[in-house]
Order: structure tokens, then sequence, then C-alpha cells
């Protein structure tokens, strides 16, 4: 764990380090809120860059319609294999198009159809029809898709960031950057 001291002045900047193979394909739990109850659902975390953290999606989801709703969200980043975890307070906002159609190219094949394929009518079909329609769309287009119709991206812009570890001879703690008027404010809470 890092000291406040010595931590880096963006809390984007120690999420970079805690993440050394990179963002793209690192899952996160999305938190919106739905009429003032929570609701979550994993995501991917698509990029980090100065402002906060990316992630793409269906317009036509649930999480969208939430978002809309009441912009103020939650991620967490399960680091497991480290005894860490990144939890994000903050607000999303739509990325360009641009973008998410990066993010749409940088994605699995897998993902790429899975931007196509996964629908409320698709998921109500019988499992075996639902695997021959799969296999007969990868046939079809195989790898080279353009993005799905409705594919979006969005920002999380940080108030939050806490980084907590744990550790088997200690206990954990949390460093917490918020942001506050003249920037961002680190300490050191209890895990």
């Amino acid at each position: 764990m890092t000291e406040p001291a010595s931590s880096p002045a963006e809390p984007m900047m120690l999420a970079a380090e805690w993440l050394p193979e990179g963002p793209n394909g690192s899952l996160m739990t999305l938190s919106t809120l739905d009429d003032g109850a929570p609701d979550a659902r994993t995501v991917v975390l698509s990029l980090i860059d100065t402002e906060g953290f990316h992630f793409h999606t269906d317009a036509a989801s649930r999480k969208v319609a939430h978002i809309a709703a009441d912009p103020r969200v939650a991620l967490t980043i399960l680091l497991a294999e480290q005894s860490r975890q990144i939890v994000v307070q903050g607000t999303a906002a739509r990325v360009t198009s641009d973008e998410a159609a990066q993010a749409y190219a940088d994605r699995s094949p897998y993902l790429k159809q899975l931007a196509w394929l996964n629908t409320h009518a698709f998921a109500a079909l019988p499992e075996d029809e639902r695997q021959d329609r799969w296999a007969a769309f990868a046939a079809e287009h195989g790898d080279d898709l353009a993005p799905a119709p409705g594919w979006i991206g969005f920002r999380v812009t940080p108030t939050r960031v806490s980084f907590w570890s744990g550790a088997p001879d200690t206990a954990s703690r949390r460093l917490e950057y918020r942001r506050g008027p003249g920037g961002w404010e680190t300490s050191l809470r209890a895990g």
C-alpha cells in the first residue's frame, strides 16, 4: 500500500499502477440507482485516463436507463490475487462515438458478437436454438464486425477513489482520494 505522502497526485495514476497489464479487459462491478434502490452488474473496464474510468455497453440496457435518470454511480474493481480492490464513486457521462468505436474494435470476437446478440428476445430462446443462432451469426459475420447499433460508452469522473489492500499479517486499510475544491486530498482509512 502506498502511503499518502508518496502516493501519486491523481488516483487514476495509482489505478493504472495497480492494473499493470492495462485496464482493457478488467472486470468491474458497476452500481447504479433504480428509483433509489441499488442495482449492480459486472462490466468490462475499457480505459483509465486522467479524467476517469471508461466502460462501454448497449444504449438499450437497464444500466443506461439508470444513468440517464441519475448519473451517480459506483465502481468496484476486485484484484483478488493481490488482496486489493479499487472502489470509485463518481458521475457517469457519455463519451464520443469515436471512443466507443475504438473500444468496440479492441473487444474480443466473443464480446463483439455479444454486443449484437445480447437481446431479451435472444435470451428467451431455448438453449439449443441460441447455440445454433450464435454459431450461424459467427459463420456469417466472422470476427470483423462493425459496432453494434446502440453501442455507446461512459466515462465515470470520480469524486472519491478508495484503494483497499489486505494482508494476512495485519489489518486491511484503504488509501482514500477525495476530490476537494483544491484538488485531490488523501487519507488512510480502516479497511
